[in-house]
């Protein structure tokens, strides 16, 4: 018994750096195909009750530029820690925007089909002492 504890400790421990990493494709991707001004694109990465909520790629990248800018079109984007919570993964993502301040955006990752898509975005602004306590201040 305690080696089947184990062994699944040890799997999920092995299969969150996966999925980081295709969060972290995710996210980019969507990212990218906002600075280029494809919605549709944007829009796949999107969950389906994200795509239900606002039913075009056009009313989802209105939302999205008047709303959060820092994603946008961030000026730079780092990528923090990945943690699951509740069997959701969570990517947090450090953005700077366009007129230099920082924020940490908590991306909430769901696999749909085999296929992960962002949820949600929960942003808040990144103090410069905590910017700076995680060695994320680049000198331009």
């Amino acid at each position: 018994m305690r080696a089947l504890v184990l062994t699944l400790m040890l799997s999920l421990a092995l299969a969150l750096p996966v999925r980081a990493d295709g969060a972290r494709a995710v996210i980019e991707a969507q990212i990218e195909a906002f600075r280029v001004g494809d919605l549709a694109r944007a829009y796949r990465f999107a969950s389906p009750m994200i795509q239900q909520k606002f039913g075009t790629p056009e009313v989802f990248g209105r939302m999205v530029e008047q709303g959060y800018p820092m994603v946008w079109r961030p000026s730079e984007v780092i990528f923090l820690e990945a943690r699951e919570i509740g069997g959701r993964l969570w990517q947090e993502v450090f953005l700077r925007d366009m007129a230099g301040r920082g924020w940490i955006a908590d991306y909430e990752m769901i696999e749909e089909n085999g296929t992960l898509r962002v949820n949600g975005v929960h942003l808040r602004e990144a103090p410069e002492s905590t910017v700076r306590a995680r060695g994320i201040v680049t000198v331009a």
